[in-house]
């Protein structure tokens, strides 16, 4: 399990409902250059995106799924393709009025050729700063 945690000097509301624009994750994921979100309608359960992750080699495109949605606390997603599919819960928890911890704890499972890869990848996040862009 790869875990990592940020405070932010907004109330909880506000930054749950900022984690929610799914197409904004771009914007504080280093690694990734866009998401296009599947659909119409508020994110929720089912909910799915594509997004573009810059990874060894060049860019690939990924899909994931909300699999669960708890405003304001939590929001959990699963890959479902690629070699390596990360799935996790992203936690939003008030430290006081106007400021929240995010913490994102996620894990990474391999299929087919990713069975040989997922050392190898899971090894590189430890190795970097953690994956929420500070500002």
């Amino acid at each position: 399990m790869i875990t990592s945690s940020v405070e932010i000097d907004r109330p909880q509301s506000e930054v749950f409902a900022y984690l929610d624009q799914l197409d904004k994750h771009a914007e504080w994921q280093g690694a990734l250059t866009s998401v296009r979100v599947e659909g119409e309608g508020p994110v929720g359960v089912g909910t799915k995106a594509i997004e573009t992750r810059k990874v060894p080699g060049g860019e690939r495109e990924t899909t994931y799924e909300i699999t669960a949605h708890n405003p304001p606390t939590t929001s959990s997603w699963r890959g479902l393709d690629g070699p390596v599919r990360p799935s996790g819960t992203v936690t939003v928890e008030p430290l006081d009025d106007s400021r929240s911890r995010v913490t994102v704890a996620f894990d990474l499972e391999g299929h087919g050729l990713g069975k040989l890869l997922l050392p190898f990848v899971r090894r590189r996040p430890a190795s970097r700063s953690p994956p929420i862009r500070r500002s």
